[in-house]
């Protein structure tokens, strides 16, 4: 049998690079012969973690357009999105891949393009509820479009539209019977409940801000809480949290042993992003919702109103954390019958095997 030669470009974030690495290892599970290759962006995370992974990755110079003003540093932008093309070019002659995925980011364009122009077939994977503009651009010539959320219609054609999920970093399927061991491993205990703040790597200054601001309402109401603040806050805020005293506050940097802290968690606080989001469909457990306001296209915030509008999760806008999150939070983790329809309705939102179910999508279309 032929070597199947695939190419899967993208990245710029975490989110876009981890669902990359998984269907890239779904795919070679399924065929374990797959020679792949990543093509990035210069500069971006991809470019170090795609190896760490184990895999092959090329460059390209490639940059976002400044969209809010007329700048002229979108002339260097324009010069780099040629010089991309023209290396695509080269990569696609160069590898002659069977298909090509695009996962979105800035280096997803220019080989999704000359891989359309040379009629090399197309995948698409859009994590967001919201379509970001690359994939629209790219998805009228692509063959399967994979989407994690129902109405994608209104951005991409029906017929190459595929729900297959987004893929996650772990299945979360004995949560339920980790807990005692996960409050064990956090220094946590049984008699109180614990909230779990997530804010992502580097940390969410809003969510952080809220509950430092509000400190006092936590320790008096005897809530614990798992706290990761982000690389860019911990400091600031462990020095809060030492000066309340409570030792039910538990700050952490980063959490590196996430289905533990997911175990040990009754709610969670967190950012929005289409990963997390399919994370905690599967977790299960009742969820507010932070969307950052700083993403392209306010991303996060329609992922979030995918959830609440089917009645699976609470939304707190950033502008009104402030004021709301941690009266909301305790509010919450007192209210058990909340919380069990919360949990209910975000578990029929969750997709296993996404990963597979893309690489299955992607080898269909190579013997197609």
């Amino acid at each position: 049998m032929d070597e199947k030669r695939i190419i899967i470009s993208g990245g710029g974030t975490g989110g876009h690079i981890f669902p990359a690495i998984s269907i890239a290892n779904a795919l070679r599970r399924l065929e374990p012969s797959v020679k792949i290759v990543f093509v990035g962006a210069v500069g971006r995370m991809e470019m170090t973690r795609v190896p760490e992974a184990g895999y092959d990755i090329k460059g390209l110079p490639v940059a976002g357009f400044i969209r809010k003003k007329l700048s002229p540093k979108n002339i260097i932008v324009l010069l780099k999105l040629i010089r991309s093309m023209m290396l695509a070019r080269k990569i696609l002659k160069d590898f002659s891949p069977d298909a090509v995925v695009g996962v979105g980011g800035y280096a997803s364009g220019p080989v999704l393009k000359e891989a359309q122009r040379k009629g090399i077939p197309t995948v698409i994977q859009e994590q967001n509820s919201y379509a970001g503009v690359t994939n629209r651009l790219l998805a009228t010539r692509a063959q399967r479009i994979c989407v994690a959320y129902d109405g994608m219609e209104k951005y991409f054609p029906a017929e190459s539209i595929i729900k297959t999920g987004n893929p996650v970093r772990y299945s979360f399927d004995n949560l339920d019977g980790m807990k005692e061991q996960a409050l064990i491993h956090f220094g946590l205990d049984n008699k109180s409940p614990v909230i779990l703040v997530l804010g992502g790597s580097l940390g969410a200054g809003t969510i952080n801000d809220s509950l430092a601001r509000n400190i006092n309402l936590i320790t008096d109401a005897g809530v614990q809480m798992l706290w990761q603040t982000g690389s860019n806050y911990y400091e600031s805020v462990r020095a809060v949290a030492d000066k309340a005293a409570w030792r039910g506050v538990h700050v952490m940097g980063f959490i590196t042993s996430m289905e533990m802290a997911y175990a040990a968690a009754d709610i969670i606080i967190s950012r929005a992003g289409a990963g997390t989001i399919s994370e905690l469909a599967l977790v299960g457990k009742p969820v507010i919702l932070v969307p950052s306001p700083n993403v392209a296209e306010d991303h996060q915030t329609h992922n979030a109103m995918a959830l609440v509008e089917k009645n699976a999760a609470i939304l707190v806008r950033d502008a009104e954390a402030y004021q709301r999150l941690v009266p909301e939070a305790l509010a919450l983790v007192t209210d058990d019958e909340r919380c069990k329809r919360l949990s209910a309705e975000i578990k029929k939102l969750a997709a296993r095997n996404a990963d597979i179910s893309i690489a299955g999508e992607i080898l269909k279309l190579i013997k197609k």
